[in-house]
């Protein structure tokens, strides 16, 4: 399979979802912006894949990201960010969402088990109630520590300025 088939529009990823889940598997979802892939990404959403059988990964839009975390970001484009993402072996679906949170997005996809990072307690996981209403489950995995995209755009600007 091409990364970009793992890119869907919400209409089909919810089609896909709805296979997925007439074949018996479980459906873990997981967002973020994802502008710089390091290894706390990668740790991380592999461990999350490990929780179910199936991997959506619901991807800030550039105009969600700027929202958020200002003008300067993201570093790429959302395009460029999807096929990064859609590539690793683990994400079985890429869908993009241009809110501030993936909470319509999770009512839209009705995940069966919602992960995040262990820095949210799990009553700060935005769709928390949505997925326990349900019956899923709401998890967090462990962090690398010391692995953020912010913190390797801080470290990139701190050695051009010691030039």
């Amino acid at each position: 399979m091409n990364s970009k088939d793992k890119i869907y529009t919400l209409p089909h990823l919810l089609e896909q979802v709805q296979s997925w889940r007439s074949q018996g598997q479980k459906i873990v979802f997981t967002n973020g912006c994802f502008d710089l892939l390091h290894l706390g990404h990668v740790d991380y959403l592999e461990k999350a894949k490990h929780l179910g059988d199936k991997l959506v990964l619901g991807l800030n839009t550039d105009a969600s990201i700027s929202r958020i975390k200002g003008p300067s970001r993201p570093l790429q484009d959302e395009m460029s960010r999807a096929r990064v993402m859609a590539s690793l072996l683990f994400v079985d679906a890429v869908v993009l969402f241009n809110e501030e949170t993936p909470l319509e997005l999770i009512k839209a996809v009705q995940p069966d088990i919602l992960v995040k990072g262990d820095d949210y307690a799990v009553e700060q996981i935005v769709g928390h109630e949505v997925v326990q209403a349900r019956g899923g489950a709401v998890k967090t995995v462990p962090l690398v520590k010391g692995y953020s995209t912010t913190n390797i755009v801080k470290k990139i600007e701190d050695n051009n300025n010691a030039k």
